[in-house]
């Protein structure tokens, strides 16, 4: 059976809350034996990778940049596109449910593009719109996000 794939979308800036918020999540997902994937840069990603990664999980990250090098210390896969925000349908494309934790308009653009692409969506104090699930923890976000994997 293959490992879920569960995307997490958030900021490249965040609040020390948010920060924590999001390393849980990282930490929840690689407990549940999922893998990882995100944008691999600062804010959010980093601390989702993070908690992953502190626990022996597995991090993807889909740099939007042309240089490896512009990952986040805790991303083990750098997938390098070069395609800025354009990377964000491979990170749609690639996991079988996502986590939205905070952020802006570009987390906002990363849930449409899941929801068109008949992925669930997960929040976690981010963006309230239809389609969107919402979730009170970390714990309960990644448990919805593996129930309800594509």
């Amino acid at each position: 059976m293959k490992q879920k794939i569960i995307a997490v979308f958030g900021g490249r800036e965040c609040s020390e809350d948010m920060y924590r918020v999001a390393f849980d999540v990282g930490k929840e997902i690689a407990l549940c034996g999922a893998v990882l994937v995100c944008g691999g840069k600062t804010g959010i990603m980093e601390a989702v990778c993070k908690g992953a990664f502190e626990q022996g999980g597995m991090t993807i990250g889909i740099i939007p940049d042309n240089d490896k090098s512009f990952a986040n210390d805790y991303v083990r896969i750098p997938i390098v596109t070069g395609m800025g925000s354009g990377r964000n349908i491979i990170i749609v494309r690639t996991c079988d449910s996502a986590i939205a934790i905070d952020g802006s308009y570009g987390t906002l653009s990363e849930i449409a593009l899941a929801l068109n692409n008949g992925k669930p969506v997960i929040s976690l104090n981010s963006w309230d719109i239809e389609g969107v699930i919402r979730a009170s923890s970390p714990g309960e976000a990644v448990k919805k996000a593996l129930e309800l994997a594509v």
